[in-house]
């Protein structure tokens, strides 16, 4: 271990090929809790469609299970390949994969097989690296080989590895008659870096499927899909929500909440009064933009988010359960909670325990479950699917 722990922000975006019910990418990704190592995994079936995107889960599930096992990379890449069909007419494997492993001291590693290049950015500029072939034997008697890749990220580093939808965007359309390709990939990432240095990983792989899906015309030829690991200091919010259980601790709250260096957001409308309150800072409702089903945000100085509270808990979780990206949904207090959420890293929950008897009530709909039932949830959609680091404190 060299150099201070840093942390790992992973993220993706895809788009399925034009007409497909499915996507034919999978992305998968796992955090080891032994030595905190992250591990992520994009496999492209061959073809498109269900078909491609079972093949794909099949070799992604494999890959995961075999790094976090430490297994050998030669023997788990022989297995893989030998566990999948092979095409009658093109004698390949179904489904090519991308590994990238790394942990929080900067050691990391890519495994490529069948996949473009991966681009390593460090700042707006593309890092060149030499990787290592590795033939892979095969008892059917095809030639293959995987591209092994070893180096140590440095703090600001994005690792951005894709599959072929990107690389091969915009084939045979004017400017681009060959592909998009991996050089003018590196130098589109570099723009987009440039122009916003603190882009998250989620944004960062937005932007460059989104651009392919252009440089295809607006639809998809093939399935589109981006991973982005990103390596830096972490970003960490406050999440200020329900009353504590007894008012001689409102102090507390709102003592907590000024002395936060990081974003702040309160999710309640009895917590935002108590903060009001305890900060001497007035708050005041948006009602330029209205839900249907969401209440309404509110605003007040030093906060970036106010929000009620259960149902839009409530409903974020639902939103982060499905994957659905915020940046696509109508804006609201839930999308736009689930956005601060997935661009912080470490996520502080000041949680109060003073019983709401308006959550008890059994005529309400489910989503109005007790506050800590609701906040468990939260932490484990965070933890498990976003890999995010999740504090929750009870006042």
């Amino acid at each position: 271990m060299t150099g201070p722990r840093l942390f790992l922000e992973l993220d993706h975006y895809q788009e399925r090929k034009h007409n497909q019910a499915a996507c034919g990418d999978v992305f998968l990704s796992q955090k080891i809790p032994d030595d905190h190592r992250v591990i992520s995994v994009l496999a492209d079936g061959l073809g498109s469609g269900i078909k491609a995107s079972v093949l794909a889960t099949l070799t992604s599930t494999m890959a995961l299970r075999y790094m976090a096992a430490d297994v050998d990379v030669r023997k788990a890449a022989g297995i893989i390949m030998a566990t999948l069909p092979v095409c009658r007419e093109r004698q390949i494997a179904y489904s090519t994969f991308t590994i990238v492993e790394m942990d929080p001291w900067g050691a990391t590693r890519v495994l490529e097989y069948d996949n473009p290049p991966f681009v390593l950015m460090r700042g707006p500029e593309p890092v060149p690296l030499t990787a290592e072939v590795l033939p892979l034997p095969d008892s059917a008697g095809r030639e293959a080989a995987i591209r092994h890749t070893r180096f140590h990220a440095r703090p600001g580093d994005r690792i951005v590895f894709f599959t072929d939808g990107v690389s091969q965007a915009g084939v045979g359309r004017p400017g681009t008659p060959l592909g998009w390709g991996r050089e003018p990939v590196a130098r589109f990432l570099g723009k987009v870096i440039r122009e916003r240095p603190r882009l998250s990983a989620r944004q960062l792989a937005r932007a460059l499927v989104l651009r392919a899906q252009a440089l295809d015309g607006g639809q998809a030829r093939d399935d589109i899909s981006c991973g982005v690991m990103y390596y830096r200091e972490p970003r960490e919010v406050l999440v200020l929500t329900g009353a504590p259980v007894a008012r001689a601790r409102d102090a507390e709250m709102a003592e907590a909440a000024r002395a936060f260096p990081g974003r702040k957001v309160i999710c309640g409308g009895t917590t935002a009064a108590i903060l009001s309150r305890g900060l001497g800072r007035p708050l005041a409702m948006d009602l330029s933009r209205l839900d249907p089903d969401v209440p309404p945000v509110s605003s007040m100085e030093g906060f970036d988010l106010v929000t009620e509270g259960a149902i839009t808990l409530a409903r974020t979780v639902r939103l982060l359960e499905a994957e659905q990206s915020p940046d696509l949904l109508r804006p609201n207090a839930a999308t736009e909670l689930a956005g601060i959420l997935l661009d912080s890293d470490i996520i502080h929950i000041l949680a109060g325990t003073k019983i709401n008897e308006a959550l008890q009530d059994p005529s309400l709909p489910e989503d109005l479950d007790i506050r800590r039932n609701i906040l468990r949830g939260l932490k484990q959609v965070l933890t498990g699917k976003f890999l995010k680091e999740v504090r929750i404190t009870f006042i």
